[in-house]
């Protein structure tokens, strides 16, 4: 039994926050059930895997305890948490803070508002498009140089279009991308989510030069429109970075 084999049952564990059976985990994973069965039996036995009373397999205690302890003790996440609360209590939406991972943002921290009844599905760990979201189209802006580099990067994938509004066309992404760089900024005006606005500016926790990730607000357009977060923007500006703008 592979290292490998024991990754792929724990990740598909991870997909089934209610639990699956044996035989569905040995589908998803295209194993036959007594291999996966000693996979399950070797995460059981490190507290990684667990069965419930309906004799369904879950993650362990043991692993999701060191899945969260990992992610709060991480440098970015302790760092960006007071500002998205910040930005959250401001506007009364949600603030995160997403780092590029090829063609999607992965979000690594994420505060609500504490008072607003709707808040958004977006979770910890959660995916997006990078080129449709206001967190993705900064860091693409930002690593990507020129309209060759965009180019390069869509190479002859067909980008997903989750609303009427994305922009999906390379071309047009080149013209988007070249107006983010030059704003230092950029926006999501439903691209992602009818009835979600963004605004996100890059983050620099590492490097001066070279952002870590992105921090954005999200709000629910009918409460807090696109035009409302940018009056708001040197505010935004200086929650992310205090530090005075230097006049020389």
């Amino acid at each position: 039994m592979g290292s490998e084999r024991v990754l792929a049952v724990l990740r598909e564990l991870a997909r089934h926050p209610a639990g699956a059976e044996l035989e569905e985990i040995a589908r998803s994973v295209r194993s036959p059930k007594p291999t996966v069965h000693r996979a399950l039996a070797a995460l059981r036995r490190a507290g990684f895997a667990a069965r419930d009373g309906r004799g369904h397999y879950v993650l362990g205690d043991e692993f999701v305890r060191m899945a969260f302890a990992h992610h709060e003790n991480r440098p970015d996440h302790l760092r960006v948490t007071p500002i998205l609360e910040s930005l959250s209590r401001r506007f009364g939406e949600t603030a995160h803070y997403a780092v590029l991972d090829g063609a999607s943002v992965v979000y690594r921290a994420k505060v609500d508002p504490p008072t607003r009844a709707v808040r958004l599905t977006s979770t910890v760990g959660g995916r997006n498009p990078a080129h449709c979201t206001a967190v993705g189209k900064i860091l693409l802006a930002c690593s990507l140089p020129d309209d060759a580099a965009v180019r390069r990067w869509a190479g002859d994938r067909i980008l997903d279009r989750p609303t009427g509004r994305t922009v999906a066309d390379p071309g047009t992404l080149c013209a988007e991308l070249r107006t983010t760089r030059e704003r230092g900024y950029s926006l999501d005006d439903q691209e992602n989510e009818l009835g979600i606005v963004c605004v996100a500016l890059p983050v620099f926790l590492t490097s001066p030069t070279v952002p870590s990730g992105a921090i954005s607000v999200s709000a629910l357009a009918y409460r807090t429109p696109l035009s409302a977060l940018l009056d708001d923007l040197p505010a935004i500006r200086s929650i992310i970075d205090p530090r005075p703008v230097s006049t020389v």
